[in-house]
């Protein structure tokens, strides 16, 4: 069965909510964070969130995937656009992951050679 995502998000918020009153210095710094990477304006605010996306799939973070899902579509990604930049985060992973196969090899080759 999919995600109830509508559900899911709003229960992610009650609970950053929570955190936030116990964090409050912790969330005004997240923000501030979040705040300086628009403030240079040479992204449009559907760029942005197609740049979300395909971050949110490569940490595999489903609360980043509902929140910016949502915001995408706000700001008029359309599923073409979705797909493109979902395709740019696969075709990065499986670039990684050729990269980070590298390093195996790399680790085996610092054994002693039985």
């Amino acid at each position: 069965m999919m995600q109830d995502w509508n559900s899911y998000r709003a229960a992610l918020f009650e609970r950053i909510g929570e955190f936030a009153e116990l964090t409050p210095d912790v969330m005004r710094g997240l923000n501030t964070v979040q705040d300086a990477a628009v403030k240079t304006g040479q992204l449009d605010s559907k760029t942005h969130e197609l740049i979300a996306l395909a971050v949110a799939v490569t940490t595999r973070c489903d609360g980043c995937i509902s929140v910016h899902a949502k915001k995408a579509v706000e700001f008029g990604a359309t599923r073409a656009e979705v797909a493109e930049a979902l395709g740019v985060a696969i075709a990065l992973n499986a670039g990684a992951a050729l990269v980070y196969s590298s390093r195996v090899f790399d680790a085996m080759a610092a054994l002693p050679q039985a």
